[in-house]
Formats: structure tokens, C-alpha cells, sequence
């Protein structure tokens, strides 16, 4: 389903890094407008909560962990919910005041962990309340890092944007921007321009830049030496892969986009790879990384300033295609309520497109 901001529900989305959530240390986040506890239990497995007691709507992350990290407590009033959601104690009922507290819950997220990332599933439905039905678990996952096996990512970096999901993901897809948001001697210049064609086809949940020689106008592919080939992946809601191999090694680019409301998303950039070059050249890959996440961040407020005034935009072809195809995508996932076999994937087999850049 599309929720009332237009973010996708029934699927997944990043909560955070994985090293950023300890045990014994449960962590706040806001995903679409909803307060999500992240924690882990006694066996180190991640879990995430509605992060609102519903005794008197405190945070339920301003408390702590007992019974052995499987329960998290109130700071309020000491109640405690266990990874599934349900009350397991209101400490102030005395003898003689029966109450089946397990039917007190807070609403349940799944959650897996993946290559050093905590993905957690924001399904449709009532949030709290006596509607507040059970999670099942998806039978789809998060997708997958390719090249990464089980490894975690080399490199972690998340800013936020000031601007609703849509612009941040349109923006961060469109492929004639380069030259002009990221000129700069180790990328490009305004004047490093030519036609593009490449040629794209359907993927789960999305669609796949087919693979193919990087731009040669991209001085920073050279670093990696030999003839590298890269293939760029973009799944809903907004997951953007670059998988780059050169020779019998590969550098992945994971790029994932996730709304913390409708005016803020927060985008994380990971690098995973095992090419020995970069090893030595990690801190400029750091430092380049961090620039140009940063210069699509920057671009983007400035857009803000046009777009508060609700103007009609354009959308042409071929550059801005992809951008059709996110919208689509959006209202087929929603129109087939979040389940795959419904969903209608509007690119259909392989399409040519062009562009200058």
C-alpha cells in the first residue's frame, strides 16, 4: 500500500548499521513517521518494537534491558514488553486485580540482518489499538549485496536529506546530472560530456542497467586498474546497487534510501569489496564518497527552494525514464498490496536508452 506521505508499506527497509546496535543499548528510530525500537536479546538477535509504551506513550527506548537483555523495561513505570511485543509485567497490580497483560502489546517489526545491516519490514495495518494484528514474517527478504557473501560493509557513511523520499531517490538515480552536481578534477568536468546507451531489463522489484564498461569520463574507475564491468541494480523502495568487477575482484557500491518523514530521508552510502588496491587508496575512497553523497545532498535543498511553491515539473525522455519507472513501480506495488506474485513490474525485457552526460 501507499500510506497518506506516499511511502511504500509491505517492505523492506533499512533500520541501520549493524554495528551501530549493541546489546544492552536499544536505539531510537523514526521510519516513515514511525517511532521503531531496535534492540537485541540475550542471544544477540536483533528485534524491533513500536517505540511507545502504551501505558502512557513514553518512549520505551528511554528505559533498559532485563531479564537478561530479552525484555525491554518502561523507564515510566517499569511495564516490560519481550521481543514479540506482548507485556510480560506491570510491576503496580497487586493480589486480587486480574489482567491477562499478555493481550497488552506493542506492535511487532520484523527484522533481519544481512551484511552488517538491520533491515526491518514495515507492514500496512493499525499500528497500536485493539486492531493491531500480528507481523508474519515476509516471504520475501531484503536484497542481497552482490559479490559480498556474509561480509560486512568496508566503509558506512549516512546524511540526511531535507527533502521528502520521491526527490531524494529521483534525484539520486537521474543520470544526467554528473556533470554539473559532481564536476570536479577526480570525477568529471562540465565539458567531460557524451552520448550515452545502455541497455536495461527487468529485476526483482525493480530493474537492472545491464553490465558494461564504466563511464569513461569517470576518472576514478581507473584506480581500480584492468577493465572493470559494472552492473547497477534499483529495487523499491529505494535500494541502488553498483556491482563493479574487475578481474577476479569486485567493489560494490549499496546506496539505500529510507524516509524518516515526509520532509526528511535518510540515505546511507556502503561500500563492500576485496580489491587489494583499495586498501591503500580506503581513505580517498572515504573522502571521495563522502563528497559526492554530500554534493547530491546539497543540490537537492537548493531544489526545496522551488519546490515550496508547488511547481508543475517535466519528467522527458530518455534521462528522466527511470524516474517513470520508480512511480510506476510504487503504485503496482501498492495496487498489488505488497504481495510479489501480484506485483506488475512495468519494464518489460530489455530496453535501449540514451542520454548525454
Amino acid at each position: 500500500m501507499l500510506d497518506s506521505t506516499g511511502f511504500l508499506t509491505d517492505i523492506w527497509y533499512l533500520g541501520l548499521p549493524a554495528a551501530q546496535l549493541k546489546r544492552g543499548k536499544p536505539v531510537r528510530k523514526i521510519i516513515m513517521g514511525q517511532p521503531i525500537l531496535f534492540a537485541r536479546d540475550a542471544g544477540g538477535r536483533a528485534f524491533a518494537l513500536r517505540d511507545i509504551c502504551p501505558h502512557r506513550g513514553i518512549p520505551l527506548s528511554y528505559g533498559r534491558m532485563v531479564a537478561g537483555g530479552n525484555e525491554v523495561e518502561c523507564p515510566y513505570h517499569g511495564w516490560r514488553f519481550g521481543p514479540e511485543g506482548r507485556c510480560t509485567a506491570i510491576p503496580s497490580l497487586v493480589s486480587g486485580q486480574e489482567m491477562d497483560i499478555s493481550k497488552i502489546r506493542v506492535r511487532r517489526y520484523p527484522v533481519r540482518e544481512r551484511n552488517g545491516l538491520v533491515w526491518v519490514f514495515i507492514a500496512s495495518g493499525p499500528v497500536e489499538g485493539a486492531a493491531l494484528s500480528e507481523a508474519p514474517e515476509p516471504e520475501f527478504g531484503p536484497p542481497e549485496v552482490p559479490g559480498a557473501g556474509e561480509a560486512s560493509p568496508n566503509f558506512t557513511y549516512v546524511v540526511k536529506f531535507d527533502c521528502h523520499l520521491d526527490n531524494a531517490i529521483i534525484g539520486l538515480m537521474d543520470p544526467a546530472h554528473g556533470p554539473y552536481v559532481h564536476q570536479s578534477w577526480y570525477w568529471r568536468t562540465s565539458k567531460s560530456t557524451y552520448e550515452k546507451e545502455k541497455t536495461f531489463a527487468p529485476a526483482e522489484r525493480g530493474w537492472v542497467m545491464k553490465s558494461h564498461p564504466p563511464s569513461s569520463n569517470s576518472f576514478a574507475y581507473k584506480w581500480l586498474g584492468g577493465k572493470p564491468v559494472t552492473e547497477i541494480v534499483f529495487r523499491i523502495p529505494g535500494v541502488r546497487t553498483e556491482y563493479i568487477r574487475v578481474g577476479k575482484y569486485f567493489v560494490t557500491s549499496l546506496t539505500v534510501v529510507t524516509p524518516i518523514d515526509e520532509k526528511t530521508t535518510e540515505v546511507t552510502q556502503l561500500l563492500y569489496w576485496d580489491h587489494p588496491v583499495l586498501k591503500v587508496f580506503k581513505p580517498l575512497m572515504v573522502a571521495f564518497s563522502k563528497a559526492f553523497l554530500n554534493q547530491d545532498r546539497v543540490i537537492v535543498e537548493k531544489q526545496n527552494e522551488g519546490l515550496r511553491f508547488n511547481p508543475r515539473l517535466m519528467l522527458i525522455p530518455d534521462a528522466d525514464t527511470q524516474a517513470k519507472w520508480y512511480f510506476r513501480m510504487k503504485k503496482n506495488w501498492a495496487d498489488a498490496g505488497g504481495d510479489p506474485a501480484r506485483f506488475d513490474n512495468p519494464v518489460k525485457g530489455e530496453t535501449t536508452l540514451r542520454w548525454k552526460s
